[in-house]
């Protein structure tokens, strides 16, 4: 069975980038991905998704064969037919990695996922234990947690890596995947920022759902009950305000 060399698909790729005379960071923006995966392609670490081999070979002015063989092929040579069922094999053994590399970024952040509800749950368990705290279990304090983790599990589960192509070639401020919809003004969604649109709302989703037991606990000790029960509902706007659309904004911004 015919199997990618990783590091010679690398150095071919790295002659061909340079013959360019394209950097890895204008190489990645022209595929919209980062350039750390063009970084790890060349050093022979990974391999493009399968999606990627006809744009790649395409801005780099060979063929998806030359890419998979990792060498040029003259105009006049033609492929036999083990050479082509090799090639074949290939692509769906590179497929077939893709997928095993899905599945295993999957169950890691599964185990994120899981690890931060059982922080959270720990904290509430302690300060329900002491007694100490318990004044901050309002309606509220559970809508913010309940929340985080619905969306933190949306960014880190569920959403998708990449954008469709319309997103690259529109200004589009809003996506939507099911029930769940991003909407924000002045904000144009696109592979170049979406990477860094999933960071950022994995990051402040779940960072909400762990620091909100402490936080509440803080600012009523710094506060006092009755300060703290008269302006519970700005405090939890501010911090989803601070935490969640400030941050997402900024990088969308920023990578747009």
């Amino acid at each position: 069975m015919f199997e990618i060399d990783k590091e010679r698909f690398g150095a071919f790729l790295l002659e061909l980038r340079k013959e360019k005379g394209y950097t890895q960071k204008q190489l990645a923006e022209k595929l919209f991905v980062s350039d750390k995966a063009v970084s790890k392609w060349e050093r022979g670490l990974s391999l493009p998704d399968i999606t990627l081999l006809g744009p790649l070979a395409e801005i780099l002015g060979v063929t998806v064969t030359e890419l998979l063989q990792a060498q040029r092929i003259s105009e006049e040579k033609t492929l036999t037919k083990p050479e082509v069922d090799a090639l074949v094999s290939g692509s769906l053994r590179l497929s077939a990695e893709e997928q095993e590399e899905k599945r295993l970024k999957q169950r890691k952040n599964m185990i994120r996922y899981l690890l931060c509800m059982a922080l959270a749950g720990v904290e509430i368990w302690l300060l329900l234990y002491a007694e100490v705290g318990k004044e901050i279990f309002f309606t509220g304090f559970f809508t913010i947690e309940g929340l985080s983790f619905l969306f933190g599990a949306w960014f880190l589960l569920f959403a998708r890596e990449t954008l469709p192509a319309f997103y690259d070639e529109n200004k589009i401020n809003y996506y939507s995947q099911g029930p769940f919809r991003i909407h924000i003004a002045g904000v144009y969604f696109n592979n170049r920022n979406w990477p860094h649109v999933l960071r950022a709302g994995r990051i402040s989703m779940l960072g909400i759902a762990v620091i909100n037991p402490l936080l509440n606990f803080l600012l009523l000790k710094a506060t006092g009950e009755v300060l703290w029960r008269r302006y519970e509902g700005y405090v939890c706007l501010a911090v989803v305000l601070c935490i969640v659309f400030i941050p997402i904004v900024a990088v969308a911004k920023k990578n747009e």
